[in-house]
């Protein structure tokens, strides 16, 4: 007689045996620990997979699962102590970026506070725990990490200060006029949050906001060359491309190529190796993503790390975490999340059956992972209609040089 638990055996047996499970548990580096603060003895193979990368994406499959912030963290870790990466670029905006990177060099400011100015996505314990680090390794440290937003969405009077701070500077005969167009779209606060509602709701057309921004961009344009100008120029940058976003319907694909081209800006700026935190939509190798993400429309665009692999070529590396089965807070409760289906590009990953582990994609793979496919991809989410959420408009090996799996997940702790 055939058993219960045979039965269950012989699934077992079934899920982990695929030759692309196979691959993956013949190529796998099991990670021992996805404690940020153990010892980073298990990371020494990832120095291969590495390589001389000056840009390292690190993109997560949700920004809802606490193992993966924590797996970052570790490879966050492993990139400055053991590989000498100095800026640390993240999904948020410049303006909060530079509030971070002031806590992140100096200590000053209230850890917690500074937390709670970023964006919502990131205002939980990992993240703070990861600026926690970042802070204690500067403190010990001349050459200090920085942290820098690449993002514009959220662009605070800080930007337009510094603009004006410059020309007053390099360029006084143009200041006031430069004062008064910046004051016609100046938000009234650092509450960009209400300030983008009474934007949406009042209907206004963004032409005449982006004549102002690209007048007082011109000027700063036309100064001399200069470290002062060069920032000057980002910030005013910033404030173009805020309008600019709007004036597109906020779209995704603008989006990713101005947050593309701010880490270049500033990597060329630094002269730093830069590892860039973020979702798996925008690291990813992606020149035509295409997001299921109901009950929105679809969304179609290149992905910031297409850009980044363009103008780098092999020297971007893009690494993605994926997880295969756990429970993430979705609308304030936790909701349970299955394993992908058979046929998208993550499965396998849980197939093997390896707690975490990082695997290169660049070697020799079978050819079911060089097949465009879908694979998880998690902003919102309904748990009736569970796999209705992925990625797809390429193969997982051309969107990743390397993957970070983990098989259980759990939510972040926000912040209270």
């Amino acid at each position: 007689m055939i058993t219960h638990a045979a039965l269950a055996a012989a699934a077992a047996f079934s899920l982990t045996t695929g030759p692309v499970a196979d691959w993956v548990k013949e190529h796998a580096v099991p990670l021992a620990t996805i404690d940020p603060a153990a010892p980073l003895d298990d990371l020494a193979p990832l120095a291969r997979m590495v390589g001389d990368a000056k840009v390292v994406g690190l993109g997560e499959s949700t920004h809802g699962a606490r193992e993966e912030a924590l797996l970052k963290h570790r490879l966050l870790r492993y990139l400055v102590e053991k590989r000498g990466f100095r800026t640390i670029a993240w999904e948020e905006d410049w303006t909060t970026g530079q509030l971070v990177d002031r806590y992140v060099v100096t200590g000053k400011g209230d850890l917690d506070a500074v937390v709670k100015q970023m964006t919502t996505t990131w205002q939980a314990e990992e993240i703070r725990d990861v600026l926690r680090w970042l802070r204690a390794y500067n403190a010990e440290h001349a050459d200090k990490v920085r942290f820098v937003g690449v993002e514009f969405y959220a662009t605070r009077p800080a930007a337009y200060d510094a603009v004006i701070r410059h020309v007053a500077k390099a360029a006084p005969a143009e200041l006031e006029s430069v004062r008064a167009h910046l004051a016609e779209i100046r938000p009234p606060s650092d509450d960009v949050g209400k300030y983008l509602r009474e934007l949406f709701e009042s209907g206004r057309d963004m032409k005449p906001y982006i004549v102002h921004a690209r007048a007082a961009y011109d000027v700063v344009k036309a100064l001399p060359d200069s470290r002062a100008q060069a920032l000057a120029l980002h910030n005013a940058r910033q404030i173009v491309s805020f309008f600019e976003y709007l004036d597109r319907g906020a779209d995704t694909g603008y989006r990713d190529q101005q947050a593309s081209r701010n880490l270049r800006w500033w990597q060329r700026f630094s002269g730093d190796k830069v590892a860039y935190w973020a979702a798996s939509a925008h690291t990813a190798n992606a020149p035509d993503l295409r997001l299921s993400l109901p009950p929105a429309p679809e969304r179609r665009f290149a992905s910031a790390g297409s850009h980044l692999r363009r103008w780098y070529g092999p020297r971007y590396l893009s690494i993605g975490f994926t997880f295969d089965h756990g429970t993430l807070k979705i609308g304030g409760k936790p909701v349970r999340i299955p394993r992908p289906p058979r046929t998208w590009a993550d499965r396998p990953f849980g197939d093997a059956g390896i707690s975490q582990f990082a695997v290169d994609l660049r070697v020799k793979t079978p050819p079911q992972l060089n097949r465009p496919t879908k694979m998880r991809g998690i902003a919102n989410y309904d748990p009736k209609r569970p796999f209705d959420y992925y990625m797809y408009g390429g193969a997982i090996t051309q969107w990743f040089d390397v993957i970070v799996h983990r098989q259980a997940v759990t939510p972040l702790r926000m912040l209270g």
